[in-house]
């Protein structure tokens, strides 16, 4: 009888170290704080991001674009010129050879930049007065995908297959009906992901719904979210996949920033289906959702109203990092340094355990 008790509390000791030191195990794999670079200060708003090697582009209001060298510490900044226009680079997207810069309204303008020369020019103008662009993405150098509000209950879409030179609208006939008042929104050029030949674009307003497609455009699917709607400023306003199965989209109430429910949603089939994270907890308003490479889909982190958040168990718990509420958007270098930026800077962001 001894023999058995002391044999049982024996094995209620190994059990109880071994649950201990897999919860400390599984709390030190989380990143517990992170370390903030600025890398530079200027009077520009940024709301796109494109890393190449050392080199974290941009674009920005005032007509401009540019890049940041990180082992030079230096900034470059071209303004573009057209007919004294005055607009506003949101959406950019980079190939082998080119850097593409998207304006958001009427006159909508893109152009596409050599990177070897920084030479300019303007391959797409749209002067429809409704237009208004909000993302764009390439699935290689030959072919991209730019996503603009509905005209007419649709999307305004346009993609190109040879390396940017030209563009062509998206038919209507190989797309789905917009609701009224459901739309994009221009905030951290997320609204399109692309991962290998697959491509998912978000909507908000009205109605908060995820559009899919498996062959770079050619044909879509159309699957509903628990994400907020219903109002003018409510919806998804980003998304990241961190394969073709595991992906999350984020936003909720712009006009309500401290609202934190139903406002990000985690889907681990693809699209097809969504769970919202974290009710009532975690993140306000967000205006970029990205994952940490290398974390199995499990790491996140977002910028937005209520400053920097992450996340190491996919979305099921936060932690608040910092209160910089000006930051629009995020692009992660490796798995534990990334690149923001918003109002009026571009800073560097280290996790650390």
């Amino acid at each position: 009888m001894i023999k058995n008790i002391v044999i049982l509390l024996f094995f209620s000791v190994l059990s109880f170290n071994c649950c201990n030191a897999q919860k400390s195990k599984n709390k030190s794999s989380f990143f517990q704080k992170i370390e903030i670079d600025t890398l530079f200060k200027d009077e520009i708003s940024i709301r796109s991001l494109n890393i190449e090697g050392s080199k974290v582009w941009f674009v920005a209001n005032n007509n401009r674009y540019g890049f940041f060298d990180l082992k030079k510490r230096e900034k470059v900044i071209h303004k573009v010129e057209k007919d004294n226009l005055k607009f506003e680079f949101r959406s950019s997207a980079i190939t082998a050879k080119h850097f593409f810069a998207l304006t958001i309204a009427s006159p909508a303008l893109l152009f596409r930049v050599n990177k070897e020369n920084m030479s300019t020019e303007l391959v797409y103008e749209n002067s429809n007065e409704k237009i208004f662009f909000d993302s764009l993405q390439f699935w290689n150098s030959k072919e991209g995908i730019a996503l603009g509000d509905p005209i007419d209950n649709y999307f305004s879409i346009i993609i190109t297959r040879d390396g940017g030179q030209t563009w062509q609208p998206l038919p209507n006939t190989v797309f789905h009906k917009n609701f009224d008042d459901e739309g994009a929104f221009a905030a951290s050029n997320t609204n399109i992901i692309i991962k290998g030949n697959h491509t998912w674009i978000v909507s908000g307003g009205k109605k908060a719904r995820i559009f899919y497609s498996p062959d770079k455009g050619k044909s879509w699917t159309v699957n509903d979210t628990p994400i907020v709607q219903g109002q003018q400023m409510t919806g998804i306003f980003t998304a990241a996949f961190y394969n073709e199965s595991i992906g999350c989209i984020a936003g909720g109430n712009y006009e309500l920033p401290n609202q934190n429910l139903g406002n990000k949603a985690i889907t681990r089939d693809g699209g097809k289906t969504w769970q919202l994270l974290a009710e009532n907890s975690g993140p306000g308003y967000i205006s970029c959702i990205q994952f940490v490479p290398k974390s199995k889909g499990n790491g996140i982190v977002t910028v937005g109203a209520t400053g920097i958040h992450y996340s190491g168990d996919g979305g099921t718990t936060w932690k608040q990092m910092s209160t910089d509420s000006s930051l629009f958007t995020l692009r992660f270098i490796d798995a534990s340094t990334a690149i923001a930026a918003g109002k009026n800077k571009m800073i560097r962001i280290s996790l650390k355990k």
